[in-house]
């Protein structure tokens, strides 16, 4: 569940989420979800944006973030930075201004002080896993929710892999 669509650092996020095959997701009988926080208006450029194919929701009036104990605001004692977060936080501040100016006037894409997270639900209704980020660096590793859910994992970093045979 993102932040909102402005987040830098949900951006990024996302852009790792786009990496995860299909076919990995297929073969463990997974689906990838990710839940945004404001219009379904910004459902497709921010998919363009990210590169992100899975699926992809929205709830404006947050009732999942609610539902789930998601908090508004930053916890500022907690130095964990995800993996996923390539800018620093001057860079990442500016390129969400600039996308705020340049898109529809007034739109915040989501209420900025919302905290998202990371679930692994069902079958049914039940959750078997919750992260709930602390601040907007606080994204839980992909690989740990993949590991968690049965998928394999993925190569996030651009180097190349050293497989022992």
């Amino acid at each position: 569940m993102l932040q909102h669509f402005l987040c830098y650092t949900c951006k990024e996020y996302v852009e790792d989420l786009a990496r995860v095959p299909k076919a990995f997701l297929q073969e463990a009988n997974v689906r990838l979800i990710v839940i945004g926080q404001a219009s379904y208006h910004h459902i497709k450029p921010f998919c363009r944006l990210t590169g992100y194919t899975h699926e992809m929701y929205v709830d404006p009036q947050r009732e999942i973030y609610k539902t789930l104990g998601m908090k508004r605001g930053e916890a500022n004692n907690v130095s964990v930075r995800s993996p996923h977060v390539k800018s620093n936080t001057l860079l990442g501040s500016m390129k969400s201004m600039w996308r705020a100016m340049t898109g529809p006037a007034f739109d915040f894409q989501g209420d900025p002080g919302q905290q998202g997270g990371a679930l692994i639900l069902g079958p049914g209704n039940k959750v078997h896993f919750l992260h709930l980020d602390k601040n907007r660096l606080d994204h839980v590793p992909i690989n740990t929710v993949l590991q968690l859910a049965g998928v394999k994992t993925v190569n996030f970093t651009n180097e190349p892999q050293i497989i022992d045979i």
